[in-house]
């Protein structure tokens, strides 16, 4: 017989309950697709916008070596950025796919409800906690 305090399930702003591990409600979907929609086009302008600063040194140019030097670095430095940024973006495109099929928030290795706290920081994340962890052990 169960003594203790009722444990209440924590409920979102409009009073709906929100989901622990399992299932998204519809409201945590549609905050989520927003995040995820606004990222995106986040992601997007940063890479048009970064493009330029990747441009190769021209080698041509009437500056001191050491501004060269630097030139280079941060050619080096915007290409990483770039290609960190486009990596990112292919995870948020997939993560919208995943909506659009009606799977998002289910882990892609082990198939368990990746959960509403894990997908509000990282809402392109495709894995559990568990299975990221593994993952990167395994690296």
């Amino acid at each position: 017989m169960f003594t203790g305090t009722p444990v209440s399930q924590p409920s979102t702003e409009n009073g709906e309950m929100m989901s622990s591990g399992s299932e998204l409600t519809p409201t945590e979907l549609t905050d989520l697709r927003d995040k995820l929609e606004k990222l995106r086009h986040e992601f997007e302008t940063m890479v048009q916008s970064s493009g330029t600063q990747a441009k190769p040194v021209q080698l041509d140019e009437p500056i001191g070596r050491l501004s060269r030097m630097d030139a280079l670095q941060q050619q080096s430095m915007a290409r990483a950025n770039v290609e960190t940024a486009r990596h990112r973006l292919e995870l948020i495109n997939a993560a919208l796919r995943r909506i659009r099929d009606g799977i998002y928030g289910e882990c892609l290795e082990c198939e368990e409800p990746i959960g509403y706290a894990r997908l509000k920081a990282s809402p392109e994340s495709p894995f559990c906690v568990s299975c990221q962890g593994q993952r990167e052990k395994s690296r």
